[in-house]
């Protein structure tokens, strides 16, 4: 992409670009005026031609341009296992992927049950000025699952939904305490779908590879048994309920029937859930240890079909990092998780470049779904919003390689894949953070 001009801080035109905003429809040819941290316009009148002096000039060459990509589940790692990841290096990752907003889970140590420790990721995220990082609150203190967090609070201190991450609340009662409490102060409640005691000791799906591999399995009925339950609080509560990467036909039929009954339930899927099935797992591949764990090519098409009639609200990458040591073991001991930050976009346009979406639909996914669950002025192309933007070409093919992903951890189940849709130029708040080789 070519530069023309002085540059003039806070004053960049984005010229001869695919104008593309789910959150309006906007699919067409045109431009962006960035003016410091704010979109200053958006349009076709937007042309180097018609650039004022003084404005610097991106020539975007006829590629994609799009809000900047919000990952609403990721796991960061710091405060407390900077070894997987940091912010740092998560941010730098998310740049090159086109995130330029991520959501943390609060299961660092310490937790995210405090005011303090959402103003502590605040401020190191700010001094990294990358990718913008919204925080996670836990539901219940050190994510226990047994006494309820001070939602409310943690909520003013900039706490955006609360969730206890990778553990499901377990205990009815405490999870239907944690509703009546979002209900009352109108905050959402995310939840990890899986029935602990039935799914404990199990690495993966449960089934006929798990059998021949000689592997513990994880029933599929451990998760729609979880969504079933918290489906039959939200109807006794009234609050309003996210179910988090959802992997099964089962889970997909029960929140199908939640919301065609007028329910105020929501859901997410991961890549790896609509991209891969347990085969992955091949001859103990420990990258594609997952949770939830990969399942039959019969639940991977029915979560496509639910990101195609709208049962799937928004795709977020789960980002899991997991050290050399926590990986490189026998299946069985490994750790469960991936990454995913670097491979979000390229994954969720296979549905495009598959036929199952439009363009515009697949990006609604990772831009203004989110930024409205979630309350976030981003996700959007218009005057007065942050000067989040990317630039992408979708027909650009690259391979996944493990070893060249900026994430500290390179643990990807998608290693080896060949993708395509690359980044790139990433701008957060009017500058840029990432621009290809």
């Amino acid at each position: 992409m070519a530069v023309k001009g002085d540059r003039a801080p806070g004053r960049v035109a984005y010229v001869n670009a695919r104008l593309l905003d789910p959150a309006t429809g906007l699919d067409g040819p045109g431009g962006v005026l960035t003016d410091g941290e704010m979109i200053k316009a958006v349009g076709p009148s937007v042309t180097a031609d018609a650039a004022l002096d003084g404005v610097t000039v991106i020539d975007c060459g006829g590629q994609c341009l799009a809000p900047g990509l919000i990952d609403m589940r990721v796991y960061l790692g710091e405060p407390g296992e900077e070894h997987k990841e940091t912010l740092a290096s998560a941010a730098r990752a998310a740049a090159k992927g086109g995130i330029t907003s991520m959501v943390c889970l609060p299961n660092t140590d310490p937790v995210i049950d405090d005011m303090s420790v959402v103003e502590f990721v605040a401020r190191r995220a700010r001094l990294q000025g990358l990718s913008k990082v919204y925080p996670y609150g836990a539901v219940t203190k050190g994510v226990k699952g047994e006494e309820i967090a001070e939602l409310g609070l943690l909520a003013e201190s900039g706490a955006v939904a609360f969730t206890d991450g990778f553990r499901a609340i377990k205990d009815a009662q405490v999870m239907r305490r944690a509703m009546m409490y979002a209900r009352t102060f109108d905050l959402l409640i995310c939840q990890h779908p899986e029935e602990p005691s039935l799914a404990d000791g199990g690495v993966m799906n449960s089934g006929e590879q798990a059998t021949r591999l000689g592997l513990s399995g994880i029933p599929r009925q451990a998760e729609v048994m979880m969504i079933e339950r918290d489906i039959r609080l939200v109807e006794l509560t009234g609050a309003c309920l996210h179910i988090n990467h959802i992997s099964t036909i089962e889970a997909v039929e029960a929140i199908r029937g939640a919301k065609a009954r007028g329910l105020p339930i929501t859901c997410d899927a991961a890549p790896p859930h609509f991209a891969l099935n347990e085969v992955a797992i091949g001859d103990y591949r420990t990258f594609a240890k997952l949770s939830p764990p990969l399942r039959l090519e019969s639940d991977r098409r029915a979560i496509v079909d639910a990101i195609k009639d709208g049962t799937v609200d928004c795709i977020a990458s789960d980002h899991t990092p997991e050290d050399e040591e926590s990986k490189r073991l026998p299946f069985a001991a490994a750790a469960f998780g991936g990454v995913g930050l670097e491979t979000l976009l390229a994954v969720t346009l296979e549905l495009y470049h598959n036929g199952h979406l439009t363009l515009l639909q697949a990006l609604k996914f990772l831009t203004s779904a989110p930024a409205d669950l979630l309350k976030l002025r981003a996700g959007r192309l218009a005057q007065g919003r942050p000067a989040d933007l990317i630039v992408f070409d979708p027909d650009r093919g690259w391979k996944v390689s493990a070893d060249k992903l900026l994430s500290k951890s390179k643990n990807s189940p998608f290693d080896g894949r060949l993708v395509q849709g690359l980044v790139t130029r990433t701008v957060i708040d009017g500058r840029t953070v990432h621009v290809a080789e």
